[in-house]
């Protein structure tokens, strides 16, 4: 049986490479050891012999151990299937401070600190969890996300290096010489365009996706919602630089968005953010799978599987976002729902269903 930490069940993976089962789509990634390189696996290349192959969890993982991003299945398009969902609040936390740029300044003893827990514990648990060091997930990050600057924008290589969140452009040259055998400018395959200014880049999901009741969510809380684009403006204070981002759905399992900054050192952040608004890290099969326990909620996410919970553009912390709850005097019942609690309450809502009411219907049964 397939499972979502390192303890990966190698034959079950082998069988879903072979069969190019997208389900499977970001929740493994196959290392070929003849290539050096390791793919997603849809990867359309010719599968490789079996024993030529190990499966690691994460493309952090995957890099930690000397492999490099295929460039024909193109790793950072994957849906962002986080290993660590319903497993660890902590690891799911520190990823999102990652995420957002917290090590391309700062080091993992402060990182730790923010998290309220120790520097070899929070290492302990990203081993545990996701097969690398947090150093090492901050550097694929900003490796992968430099791969999709340069392969879907238009934006100069230097202007790359500081929206991924390298500190120079000669690391960024050298991290992409050591990685790939080439400069970063050789990944670009096609003639350099004029830059206008903006940033765009596809963010992958997984499906199904509710994109429509995700955008009238918004709409609904006065965000800015017109013809299917959400808009927000950018400022210094809260996002680290000025300007403004739209997102809409680009298509299946993809979110386009488009970012006018003026510091671009901002992106990560920005991103980071949109990501969490829209909540296209969801694994809707985990979602579907532990909330149809509950015989109430069971109907409501079969007729509904794509259902997402709407995010914020600030976030606190103290809690993973799918484990949130607005409705505290629920908690008994909700227990259960774990950590999945804001998808329930989304589902209950969407029915018609004022949460509430379970409350007395909870105290009767007890």
């Amino acid at each position: 049986m397939f499972t979502s930490g390192p303890e990966l069940d190698q034959e079950a993976c082998w069988r879903a490479v072979r069969t190019r089962d997208a389900r499977f789509d970001g929740r493994f990634f196959t290392c070929v050891r003849t290539t050096g390189i390791y793919c997603r696996p849809v990867c359309p290349a010719r599968t490789p012999l079996r024993q030529n192959v190990i499966f690691v969890p994460t493309a952090a993982a995957a890099e930690e151990r000397g492999f490099r991003a295929c460039l024909r299945c193109r790793p950072e398009t994957a849906p962002e299937m986080g290993a660590w969902n319903g497993t660890s609040n902590t690891v799911s936390r520190a990823l999102a401070l990652i995420e957002a740029g917290a090590l391309d300044e700062g080091d993992v003893d402060a990182l730790a600190g923010r998290l309220g827990v120790g520097e070899r514990q929070l290492r302990r648990l990203f081993r545990k969890h996701l097969g690398a060091a947090p150093v090492s997930v901050a550097q694929t990050r900003r490796v992968l996300l430099a791969k999709a600057l340069i392969q879907e924008g238009d934006l100069p290589m230097a202007q790359v290096a500081l929206a991924a969140g390298f500190g120079s452009v000669r690391r960024f040259n050298e991290t992409f010489q050591t990685l790939y055998g080439r400069p970063p400018s050789a990944l670009r395959r096609r003639a350099e365009r004029a830059w206008d200014g903006g940033v765009r880049i596809s963010l992958p999901c997984r499906e199904p996706h509710d994109w429509d009741a995700l955008l009238a969510a918004l709409a609904d809380r006065g965000e800015r919602v017109e013809g299917g684009v959400w808009t927000r403006a950018l400022t210094k204070d809260v996002d680290g630089a000025d300007g403004v981002v739209t997102v809409e759905r680009a298509g299946p399992g993809q979110a386009a968005v488009r970012a006018e900054v003026d510091d671009l050192r901002a992106l990560p952040g920005v991103l980071a953010r949109v990501r969490r608004v829209f909540d296209l890290g969801c694994d809707p099969e985990a979602v579907a799978r532990d909330l149809s326990a509950d015989p109430l909620l069971a109907p409501l996410v079969a007729a509904r599987p794509g259902l997402r919970a709407a995010g914020d553009w600030t976030d606190a912390g103290e809690v993973a976002p799918g484990d949130r709850l607005d409705v505290p005097a629920l908690e008994p019942r909700a227990e259960g729902w774990r950590p999945w609690r804001a998808y329930a309450l989304a589902h209950l809502r969407a029915a018609g269903i004022d949460p509430r009411g379970l409350i007395e219907e909870t105290r009767d049964a007890a």
